[in-house]
């Protein structure tokens, strides 16, 4: 069954187990004609000449969308040829983007506009700009802000890992969660307001509006962070009192991966400028590249070009082509979900099934793509540790960033592992030991030992605890069976990202394993029965 319901897709879901949904297109021109990739036969999609196997590494079909860890974007064919040929001439960097900053204000209606290394880089430049103001004697002090601004407002609705960006600065976030806590957040100390776009930002409870109403008269400004969201003119953020908005370039724009845009009041966005590479100081390591600079402003320029609705014509005809090949699997019901809102603004498809029929967990269906020839990255697959994993029998896939063909692979691949399914090998029997208590663990990391703790409750295979990390106690849940043993514990509030999940063999009062952390990689562990 194919249905076309729209709920709401907020971004940067991916501090859960689901991916960010593409915003990103296909097309090789403004005329929506197609280019070498869209007449590559389907033969050489599924055997690809590419260069990552000649260094071992495989190739992915990213149906996950424009995710930093797969590569992001499908970079437009013009801005390629746009950074091909800034390299070849030298230019005087300011120079450079004072006339880049016009255009883009031509473009975007906005007053002011820079290139920067990233969204991130946007935001950590704007913080920047909004505590030292172009002033290099302040600039030079950062990340020390003693007698300087040192406070950035955030609602509670936007605390995210991304956030990070600002603190970089040494800013100390203050959490608010209505307006008269924003209204009393606000002193000599305050150097912006810092909101996540989309979602609670544009209507409800201290929307971007309601903030606006309450920094603006008080003289601090209000950044908008919309990475993944379309570009449209006028700008809806600047529109209601913003005075600036980052943008990724690595997503719907389809500009270079490491690029992204700071757009808003003219003395602000100079002064980020100012605050990052080429000038030397706390922001040098945030450089972009005359290349990077062109090529974003022409994925801009191509912005304004391109046949949105011809895109999302063809994705949503790819997400009806894999529904269609599963529509005869008995207890498999599919769901084209079309976007709503700027963020993340592509169609998907929700594929579900019977798990009483299909004795797999959508965990199970991504790992099985995922290792899989050719692998195919869906849902949470190939990036941050899902926590917890994806137990319900459902998987989505984002269409936006295939090449024309890569629809059927996956169509193909996803029909075998439903209509045939593996037999896959679960845990079971009982726990040989009992490990309730408290555990001293040592962790070995690339470079470093430290030293924490597990505190276990044991009810049969069933693990519940506390987990004492190096930066903060979490809650763990975890199985024994036999003398394997499985421990997960996650901490992700206050814009904080920390999933573990540890492995390993339990043996009377020792155990050691493996212990993987999702985008930070893997450890090895070991753990000893506390004695008092």
């Amino acid at each position: 069954m194919v249905s076309n319901r729209t709920p709401m897709i907020s971004r940067r879901n991916l501090l859960k187990a689901l991916p960010v949904v593409p915003v990103t297109g296909f097309f090789g021109s403004a005329e929506g004609k197609p280019n070498s990739e869209t007449l590559q036969p389907i033969s050489q999609i599924r055997k690809p000449k590419s260069i990552y196997t000649s260094i071992g590494v495989r190739p992915i079909i990213n149906a996950r969308g424009t995710v930093t860890i797969l590569g992001a974007t499908r970079t437009l064919p013009e801005v390629k040829q746009a950074m091909e040929d800034a390299s070849k001439d030298y230019v005087q960097l300011d120079e450079l983007m004072d006339g880049v900053a016009k255009r883009l204000a031509e473009l975007t209606a906005a007053d002011w506009g820079i290139v920067t290394s990233g969204a991130s880089a946007a935001i950590t430049a704007a913080t920047a700009a909004c505590i030292g103001g172009g002033d290099p004697d302040k600039l030079w002090k950062i990340p020390d802000l003693t007698s300087m601004k040192d406070e950035v407002i955030i609602p509670s609705y936007s605390r995210t890992a991304y956030e990070a960006a600002a603190r970089a600065v040494g800013v100390k976030m203050i959490e608010v969660k209505d307006a008269e806590a924003l209204s009393n957040a606000i002193g000599p100390q305050t150097a912006m307001v810092l909101v996540l776009a989309g979602g609670r930002a544009s209507n409800g409870p201290l929307s971007l509006k309601e903030i606006v109403s309450i920094a603006k008269p008080r003289g601090v400004p209000v950044l908008v962070d919309a990475a993944a969201e379309d570009l449209p003119v006028p700008n809806p953020h600047l529109s209601q009192g913003a005075d600036m908005v980052a943008y990724s370039g690595g997503k719907c724009l389809r500009g270079p991966q490491c690029a992204g845009l700071l757009l808003g009041r003219k003395d602000l966005v100079s002064a980020a400028w100012i605050s990052m590479a080429p000038h030397h100081g706390f922001g040098r390591g945030f450089k972009v590249g005359r290349e990077e600079i062109m090529g974003m402003l022409t994925a801009v320029e191509m912005w304004m070009k391109r046949d949105h609705a011809e895109e999302q014509r063809t994705w949503t005809s790819w997400a009806e082509h894999i529904a269609n090949r599963l529509a005869n699997i008995q207890g498999v019901t599919t769901q084209i979900r079309q976007p709503v809102g700027l963020s993340n603004h592509a169609p998907s498809l929700r594929v579900e099934w019977d798990i009483k029929t299909i004795h797999l967990t959508g965990y199970d269906a991504e790992q099985l793509l995922w290792n899989g020839d050719p692998r195919i990255a869906v849902s949470g697959a190939g990036s941050f540790l899902p926590f917890p994993p994806n137990m319900q029998p459902n998987i989505a896939i984002y269409p936006s960033q295939l090449r024309a063909g890569e629809e059927q692979i996956i169509a193909d691949e996803v029909f075998k592992i439903l209509n045939d399914p593996p037999q896959i090998k679960r845990p079971g029997g009982a726990p040989d030991t009992d490990v309730s208590g408290q555990w001293d663990i040592e962790i070995k990391f690339a470079a470093s030992k430290a030293n924490q703790t597990f505190v276990f409750e044991q009810k049969e295979n069933i693990l519940r605890g506390t987990h004492h990390g190096s930066f903060a106690p979490r809650d763990l849940t975890g199985s024994i069976y036999g003398r394997n043993i499985l421990v997960r514990s996650s901490y992700t509030r206050q814009g904080v990202r920390l999933n573990f999940e540890f492995t390993g063999v339990a043996d009377g009062d020792t155990m050691s394993g493996e212990v993987s952390m999702g985008e930070y990689g893997t450890a090895e562990w070991a753990a000893r029965r506390h004695r008092y």
